[in-house]
């Protein structure tokens, strides 16, 4: 069984490159973060692709901002939308959708980003993920959380750590938080030592560069994670006309139909930033 999942940042827009890459990665269960639409929009935009596809589809989403999807060719069953006694920003915002696809519990989130340490908004992100740490714990024992997390979990998961200081996403509040979701990082399992980011800002050339951070993850249970074949950041799907800001993370359990190929990294000349020499784009730069 092969899971994706993807920060499509609008599915509106990115259209012409996700149907495509449905067609070529084919995966059994699609997890989307930040899909910008209606529940009633989606389905009127996307339903029918799905549909001819083999995919049954849940959605949770709202207009113009943030929103979530699942869609799964190996069963769609038990479907929740939210989470339980997930804080609100003032309202409950959807952010994430959850259902039993071929045996596994799969929850597609989208978590707060946060802002600015110290905020109310920093503080909902915690709480956020408070909330999810319960739902996980509530079980089953077989299951995966993918989607953008909003956290990076350690210093080798952005390009330099000197130049997120004092910026979200790096903090330790925020790596406790989803280390203590109590699951395995399955692709950081498979590649220890890899060089590996799955965003990258449009601006200033940050994907030319590959100054980027990992932020979209796929994390399993126990059970799950030992089924994992294969787990890579599919960093094609960042390159060409209108991309995403984001790449698509995927996993493949009991067998892997392409090889162990591990992540699309860039090629040996693309060395690691010396610490220090970039900073990040700048609101209005």
């Amino acid at each position: 069984m092969r899971i994706a999942t993807w920060n499509v940042n609008s599915a509106k827009q990115r259209v012409p490159r996700l149907l495509p890459w449905l067609d070529q990665r084919r995966p059994d269960v699609v997890c989307l973060q930040e899909t910008k639409l209606a529940d009633s929009a989606f389905t009127e935009l996307l339903g029918a692709e799905f549909e001819a596809r083999g995919y049954a589809l849940a959605v949770h989403g709202e207009a113009q901002w943030n929103g979530v999807a699942l869609a799964s060719r190996v069963g769609l069953e038990e479907v929740t939308t939210g989470l339980a006694d997930a804080p609100g920003f003032p309202h409950p915002e959807a952010r994430a959708v959850s259902a039993t696809c071929g045996g596994i519990r799969v929850h597609s989130v989208y978590v707060p980003n946060g802002r600015t340490p110290g905020s109310e908004h920093y503080h909902y992100k915690l709480s956020w993920l408070a909330a999810l740490k319960k739902v996980v714990e509530a079980g089953p024992e077989n299951a995966l959380v993918c989607g953008d997390m909003n956290v990076a979990p350690a210093d080798e998961d952005v390009f330099d750590p000197d130049a997120y200081a004092e910026e979200t996403h790096v903090t330790p509040p925020e790596r406790a938080a989803v280390r203590d979701l109590g699951l395995r990082d399955v692709v950081r399992d498979r590649w220890p030592d890899r060089r590996v980011f799955t965003y990258w800002d449009y601006r200033a050339g940050m994907f030319h560069q590959d100054l980027g951070m990992r932020i979209d993850l796929v994390l399993a249970t126990g059970p799950v994670a030992e089924r994992v074949q294969a787990a890579w950041v599919d960093r094609h799907a960042r390159k060409g006309k209108a991309p995403s800001d984001h790449a698509p993370v995927i996993v493949d359990l009991d067998e892997a139909p392409d090889g162990d190929i591990g992540p699309v990294v860039p090629p040996p000349s693309a060395k690691p930033a010396k610490r220090g020499a970039h900073r990040l784009p700048q609101s209005g730069a």
